[in-house]
């Protein structure tokens, strides 16, 4: 594990960090950049290792994740999709899935995306409108997804889809979409106030005629799949925001420690010193949710799921006041574009609606909450 964090720690440092800004003020999804992670051995990480994967647990994925997401979360969360697809095609792909698949995205030439949500469908992921229906050959494919984490450059798209009106979660299968295919119209990425290295867009099937193979999930097993990455999603994300918000504190720190202001450094005014304490208490509180979320997946624990979204909820809630007061620490140069602080409180904003909106959380442990009466 120590040699792939460390890689992982070496590509942000020497690629992320020092083009972060510039992929966002192009807002563009850097493929190039992609591609040198491929070449880090950064793009099959859950693979099993007979497949030429690293096969990481999920405690340890989260940590690489992290690494490279206080240098910036967008690009992150892109590996980290591409990841989760990977390791899921690995894991619990047929022979063909694995062959057609695997080996071009661990090494870079397929980039993987997971198409759950719609333009109507968000929050509600069982009310899907996209609709698969079965053809003497396979199934013919149509509808529209969106927000997708790679979608403007993406070349395996999960893609969930209802079989049958009126059934709910149990008609949705999931299908593995080759980009290129006749009738996938990709539209363009999404102008976002953060995280454009993330590739976020829209795709549209119109008559995409789709092999048997290329079924991933049946009908009755693929939302439970989704669900389930979801859930892991969210412990991974937590992770990475106190990621950023540990990079945020590194940079307050050091800018109040080596500033001066009324004849005495800044790190001298209790008010400062007091501010980032809190910073450091909340992250400290942050850690010790996900730890307790990361144990409880080790174990197989039911619980699993609500201290997924306790997680979830405190962390990209104390990531997004804890770099606000970072930034406050630092006076009007937190605010600058050369300072990663901007870029981090800008994404910190937009973690609160993924992998399911903070609500959602609130829905989940709520439900388990009153459950136990």
């Amino acid at each position: 594990m120590g040699e792939v964090l460390e890689r992982a720690r070496t590509f942000a440092a020497g690629t992320i960090r020092p083009n972060a800004e510039q992929w966002e003020a192009e807002r563009r999804f850097p493929r190039d950049a992609f591609e040198a992670a491929s070449r880090a051995g950064l793009c099959g990480l859950l693979v099993p290792s007979d497949q030429g994967g690293e096969a990481l647990p999920l405690g340890q994925m989260a940590d690489v994740m992290a690494a490279m997401s206080a240098a910036d979360l967008g690009f992150a969360f892109a590996l980290v999709c591409h990841n989760n697809l990977a390791g899921g095609i690995g894991q619990n792909g047929s022979d063909w899935h694995r062959e057609t698949f695997v080996g071009p995205m661990i090494c870079g030439e397929k980039l993987g995306a997971f198409l759950l949500t719609e333009p109507e469908a968000g929050s509600d992921a069982a009310g899907l409108r996209t609709l698969a229906t079965k053809t003497d050959t396979g199934w013919l494919l149509n509808g529209a997804k969106a927000w997708i984490t790679n979608g403007s450059s993406a070349d395996v798209l999960s893609v969930y889809a209802q079989t049958e009106d009126g059934t709910g979660a149990r008609g949705i299968a999931a299908f593995l979409v080759d980009a290129d295919q006749p009738g996938v119209v990709r539209e363009a990425a999404y102008h976002m106030l953060s995280c454009h290295a993330s590739g976020t867009g829209s795709i549209r099937f119109e008559n995409v005629e789709l092999s048997e193979e290329q079924l991933f999930y049946p009908p009755g097993e693929a939302f439970r799949k989704a669900l389930f990455a979801i859930d892991i999603a969210r412990i991974v994300l937590s992770r990475m925001c106190a990621g950023m918000l540990a990079d945020g504190l590194t940079h307050a720190v050091d800018y109040v420690s080596n500033r001066k202001a009324f004849g005495a450094p800044l790190s001298e005014k209790q008010g400062l010193r007091w501010m980032l304490a809190d910073v450091a208490t909340d992250l400290r509180a942050a850690t010790a949710l996900i730890d307790q979320a990361i144990a409880a997946f080790e174990a197989d624990d039911p619980e699993m799921p609500e201290l997924a979204a306790h997680a979830k909820k405190f962390t990209t809630r104390v990531v997004l006041t804890g770099l606000g007061q970072c930034m406050q620490a630092m006076g009007a140069n937190g605010f600058r574009q050369d300072a990663p602080l901007a870029r981090h409180f800008a994404a910190a904003k937009m973690t609160q609606w993924m992998d399911g909106a903070t609500e959602i959380q609130n829905e989940v442990i709520a439900r388990k909450l009153f459950a136990r009466r």
